[in-house]
């Protein structure tokens, strides 16, 4: 009896080593958030990866992997790149893209809102939002620009982030509107909206504070433009925020 267990036994012991390779060869090739330069490098090895978020990119669970990492954002949950593509493909053209030119000009249409919770301040005029039914998008703020804190961090760009995050903290709830002047999109997909909480005007409070100053994408003025620049002649004046320290 003894010699008939005994092949049985060894090919039992080499199969357990041949079952136990994958797993220590999954585990030296662990990646995490850090491993990508961008949002949507990540996005793209997860949807490449297979069920199950193997690597753990997903920590929320919402199909959006390494949601703190820098844009070029692929938050849409639209077409797959190729792996090892780093740039999104471009989004099909739909009541929800018409209007998009890849410079971010043009018409996006009837006004367009939405109600959603802030899940991440990306920096001082770009948020990511939750919205119901619609999933987590990057927006970038209409009519303000800051400093960069990303690839080359500017002069101002951590304060107007800080002072960003005190204006739309994470969890809070916005309200995002179109401007039928502008694009629905930028070069990057991010939404433009106006945002609002509590019925402040979020970008033009940027303006105010001097983090930001009015921007105006080749001189196609939005609605909201001479409101704007009123408010960036008084911070100017005044030398308040990044007028003071930086500009």
């Amino acid at each position: 009896m003894h010699r008939t267990l005994s092949p049985l036994v060894l090919l039992a012991v080499l199969m357990a080593g041949l079952v136990a390779t994958p797993s220590s060869a999954t585990a030296a090739a662990d990646m995490d958030c850090g491993d990508f330069a961008t949002q949507a490098a990540a996005q793209t090895f997860f949807l490449n990866a297979g069920p199950g978020d193997p690597h753990r990119l997903d920590a929320e669970g919402d199909g959006l992997a390494c949601e703190s990492n820098p844009c070029p954002c692929l938050t849409d949950l639209g077409p797959v790149p190729l792996l090892g593509q780093t740039t999104p493909p471009a989004p099909p053209a739909g009541p929800e893209t018409s209007g998009t030119e890849p410079e971010g000009s043009g018409s996006s249409g009837p006004v367009r809102r939405h109600w959603g919770n802030v899940v991440r301040v990306t920096d001082g005029d770009t948020l990511s939002v939750r919205i119901a039914g619609v999933g987590v998008r990057s927006v970038r703020i209409l009519g303000i620009d800051t400093p960069e804190v990303y690839g080359g961090a500017e002069c101002g760009g951590d304060t107007a982030s800080a002072h960003m995050a005190r204006l739309a903290p994470v969890g809070s709830r916005v309200r995002l509107q179109s401007d039928p002047t502008q694009a629905d999109r930028d070069r990057y997909g991010r939404w433009l909206r106006y945002v609002s909480r509590n019925a402040r005007d979020v970008g033009r409070a940027q303006i105010t504070g001097g983090f930001a100053r009015t921007y105006v994408y080749r001189n196609d003025p939005f609605f909201r433009t001479r409101s704007y620049q009123r408010a960036e002649r008084a911070a100017r004046r005044q030398q308040r925020g990044s007028w003071d320290l930086c500009w």
